[in-house]
Order: C-alpha cells, then structure tokens, then sequence
C-alpha cells in the first residue's frame, strides 16, 4: 500500500509539474488551453472553468496540456498556438521541461530547509560520527572541534573535508578541542567505492530554516546531478557504460524500496527523476518537448513553420514508437522481477 500511495504521489507530482509549465506559460502569452489532464485513460472527474477543461484520468503515468492550434484545423483560430509567434511557442513548450527542475530545486530546498538543515562551512565542528566509520573507531565525538590536521591548522569544513579527501589508505593526524581540552587521534581514511576519495565517517554541524542556503543547495544539487546524468548519458551513447533502463514498473518498486528508508531519501529520489525527465523531454525524439524545440529551431532558420500536418505525421510515429518501447521496458522490468 505504501509502495502505491508514494508511486501514485511521485508520478502526479512530476506530471503536475511538468504539464502546469506548459500551462502558465500557455495562459500567459495568450493561447488556448482545452484540457489539462492528469493521467490518461478514463476520467476519474473533471470540471470546465474559462474555456479549459480540467481532469484526472485513471492511469497515472503521464499527462497532457492540449492547446488550441495544435491539431491542424484549429491553426486559423484566434488564440491559437499555431498563431502565436516563434518565441511564445518555444516559451510554452521549453516550459515543461524547465518546471522539471523547478521541482527538484524545491524537493531540495525542502530536505535541507525542514529535514538535514544546511552544513555550516565556517565551522569544523563535528555535527555526526557514523557508527562505523574510522572516526568512530579512534574515539571522535559529535561535537569535537577539528583545529589541525597534519599539524596544518583548519578554519572551514571545506579544508577538512580536502586533506581528508586527499589522503586516502594514509595516516593522518587530526586535532581537535573536546570541553576546551585539546586532543589528538591518528586515522586512516578508507577510499570511498565511487570516487576513491579517502573518507573517515564525520559530517558537518547543520543550520535547519536557512531560507537561502537552502535555496542555494537546491540549485546546487540540481545541478549537480544534471551534469552526472548528462555524462552518465553520454557514457551510455558512447558504449563506456551499459544502459541500465528502468520504466514505470522498475520505478514503482524503487519507490517502494526507497520509501521504506524514509521520507527525505523518497524526495530526493523524486528530485532525481524529475532531473531524469526534464532531461528526456529536451532530446530531440518525436513526440517529446525536444523534438518540437527542433522543430522550432528549424523554423527560424528557414523563416517558415514546417508544413504542420507533416510534424503531426513524425510526431504520431515518434509517440508510437515511444509506446512500443515502454512496453518493452515493462517486459524486462516484469522478467527483472521474475514475474515470468
């Protein structure tokens, strides 16, 4: 039930996100909206309110915002979004994606502002010892304030976190002040698995309600994790790595694994996966965001639109294309169970 409850919030969360970007922004310049729906398949319920219809529909694992003008007999009509210029309708449609990363800045800000609070960089106060790190083996407290290590003297817990880092399967000698009475311990970080890194297990002192530095840290972690999946992506493209893809089956059941370990691990998976899908809607594959970007871009180099019954075509092959797939992927997510 946890698993369905947290799944079903995710999924309308991105969708939300991403189909209110389309939206505002349709609104704002003018344009016609006709539905905007949550789910798809049967409607659950819906209400009309100034010519749009709004709805949540029985599957939730997708969405639309349908604009007038966009099939090709409304292209005539008066707010419609094929009469709008170049700029408005790239505005409406980048729109989506963007609000993608909107959400994740927001999770982020959340679990730093309400749950971890932000680390005070200017202090080298211990704020955790992890039970099993090597500082806890040496006797290091929460609390202890780290003044040198290596005998080299350390005002900030980024010039901690850098020696440390540097010396990885190496003794160091770290002291600190514990109730105004100094004391020294040697240690060996251990390398971490991914970056090898060395690592003692202690954590910064952190500040809950920092309404900026949380702010700050969820841009900085959005945009951390953009790069790693644009590389990540990259790797895949250029055979470096294996595509390990996962659809809406292999994702429920990492919901459910990750809400069992709390809620602030399941918004920063949600962060994550609406990084994911900001990302995907900006390729430019055939009835995604990014193709009709493209399609633009094509646009204002020829100085004329793309006959639109043409883009239709591409993009209904693309959308079929699209469907094809994900039912592969639900297959290998069902064999990767062992459901078969």
């Amino acid at each position: 039930m946890t698993t369905l409850v947290a799944s079903i919030i995710i999924f309308g969360l991105l969708i939300f996100f991403h189909e209110f970007g389309h939206f505002i922004v349709a609104k704002k310049v003018g344009i016609g909206v006709l539905e905007f729906a949550i789910g798809f398949g049967p409607k659950i319920f819906s209400f009309e309110k100034d010519g749009t219809k709004y709805s949540l529909r029985a599957l939730p694992l997708g969405g639309f915002c349908r604009l007038k003008g966009e099939d090709p007999e409304e292209v005539n009509e008066e707010d419609s979004f094929q009469g709008k210029s170049l700029r408005d309708r790239f505005a409406v449609i980048v729109a989506g994606p963007i609000m993608n990363f909107v959400l994740a800045i927001l999770l982020f800000f959340l679990i730093y502002f309400f749950i971890f609070g932000v680390p005070i960089g200017e202090s080298t106060r211990i704020g955790e010892v992890l039970p099993e790190g090597e500082a806890s083996k040496v006797g290091m407290q929460t609390g202890d304030e780290i003044t040198a290590i290596n005998e080299k003297e350390v005002g900030k817990w980024d010039e901690v976190v850098g020696i440390i880092n540097d010396n990885p399967e190496k003794e160091i000698a770290i002291s600190f002040q514990r109730n105004d009475k100094n004391m020294e311990v040697t240690v060996v970080p251990q390398p971490d698995p991914q970056t090898d890194k060395g690592l003692i297990g202690i954590a910064p002192e952190t500040r809950k309600y920092a309404l900026f530095s949380s702010i700050g840290m969820g841009i900085s972690n959005t945009w951390w994790f953009t790069q790693f999946i644009v590389v990540s992506i990259g790797e895949i493209i250029t055979g470096q790595i294996e595509a390990d893809v996962a659809g809406p089956i292999g994702i429920v059941q990492m919901v459910g694994e990750v809400a069992e370990t709390g809620v602030s691990n399941l918004m920063t998976l949600a962060a994550i996966l609406s990084i994911h899908l900001g990302l995907l809607n900006l390729l430019p594959i055939p009835a995604l965001d990014g193709s009709r970007l493209m399609f633009f871009l094509l646009e204002g180099i020829r100085g004329k639109p793309v006959d639109p019954n043409k883009e239709s075509f591409i993009h209904f092959i693309g959308f079929t294309l699209l469907i094809l797939l994900m039912v592969f992927i639900a297959f290998s997510d069902l064999a990767r169970l062992d459901i078969f």
